[in-house]
């Protein structure tokens, strides 16, 4: 089969249909590509070009309340500083670190009341002159082009309010919640109709909602029917009226939410993350011929190449039967992955991810 262009290839993962070979794309750390620079890559390359692998991008709007950034205190290791969310977190200076949430602004119905009429205030959410300059180039290019929306559990909790705080007023304030919720969802169905009916068009909308962590979810299904699965449906069904997919990033064990995620109509699903529960073959056994899988394979081997060689041999083959599938790790490349090893793990998926 002929050479592919980017969006021709993803075209017919999402129509489950054979293609020259499966995408191939992912998320390195800053301190990984770092590693690969020290390891012989030239720095200021995109590290996609490098390896070969697929170009896709991705459009993002502000829909933040637009709170002062603010700088509280800096030293040589660490930085703690507000959020434009009005979250105060603490950032260590090292790479891959992960920051320390200290406080929340938005944490009971007035402050939400505030926040939510910030979030409707203001001009320039849009970058326009970025779009009128890139735009082409991902057209030339022919790449596949998202739309990043920003709502839902996990960016509420994690960038807003709080995981405690946010699961305790799911069963306090579940009115608050669910306005958030759609709130958040609208104002991005809001900006990115603006973005569309510009002629600025997407491919798929793709949003982060980690529901689960090792083992389980953080919430029931029943509050997931309840609180968060019409404000999922509403996305999808805003997406399949543009004539483009619904792509959800939910890390963590959801083995149990599928149903109900296939009942909205989802059209894709990442990371699919092996090392919390999830069972890529068994998604693809169950759902394969309407659901594109994304990812699925495990992180925790990349570091090791017989091993994630071995893996990818393993369960590519049966990922990749009739379409639906996009080759990444089951989370982000970690720094402990070496140049040789992504470039091997690369070389490998092009030869066992070809029709």
């Amino acid at each position: 089969m002929a050479e592919m262009t980017v969006k021709e290839r993803f075209a017919r993962m999402y129509a489950h249909k054979e293609a020259d070979r499966v995408p191939i794309i992912d998320s390195p750390w800053a301190g990984t590509i770092r590693r690969w620079q020290n390891e012989g890559m030239p720095e200021g390359m995109d590290w996609r070009e490098f390896f070969g692998t697929d170009k896709t991008a991705g459009i993002g709007v502000d829909i933040t309340p637009r709170y002062p950034y603010e700088v509280l205190e800096e030293d040589e290791t660490s930085i703690t500083y507000k959020t434009n969310w009005g979250v105060t977190m603490r950032h260590n200076k090292g790479l891959d670190s992960t920051p320390e949430f200290l406080d929340y602004t938005v944490t009971d119905p007035a402050a939400w009341e505030d926040c939510k009429r910030r979030m409707y205030e203001g001009e320039g959410r849009i970058d326009w002159n970025y779009l009128k300059k890139a735009y082409p180039k991902w057209q030339a290019e022919g790449q596949w082009i998202t739309a990043n929306f920003w709502f839902g559990f996990d960016v509420t909790h994690s960038w807003m309010m709080g995981t405690e705080n946010l699961l305790i007023a799911m069963y306090e304030e579940p009115e608050m919640v669910q306005d958030m919720f759609n709130t958040y969802l609208d104002r991005c169905i809001d900006l990115f109709g603006q973005i569309w009916d510009a002629g600025y068009h997407f491919d798929c909308i793709s949003w982060p909602d980690d529901m689960g962590y090792k083992g389980t979810t953080f919430f029931s299904n029943e509050m997931y029917r309840e609180m968060l699965k019409p404000v999922h449906k509403r996305a999808v069904d805003w997406a399949h009226n543009h004539g483009i997919y619904a792509h959800l990033h939910s890390c963590g064990n959801i083995m149990s939410r599928m149903d109900d995620l296939m009942d909205i109509g989802l059209d894709a699903l990442n990371p699919l993350e092996v090392k919390a529960g999830m069972e890529p073959l068994t998604l693809k056994e169950k759902y394969g011929d309407k659901l594109v899988l994304h990812g699925g394979v495990n992180a925790v081997l990349w570091d090791d190449k017989e091993a994630i060689i071995e893996e990818i041999r393993r369960v590519i083959p049966a990922l990749k039967e009739n379409g639906g599938y996009i080759f990444s790790s089951d989370h982000s490349v970690p720094n402990s992955v070496s140049l040789e090893n992504f470039r091997a793990i690369v070389e490998e998926i092009k030869i066992v991810g070809k029709y």
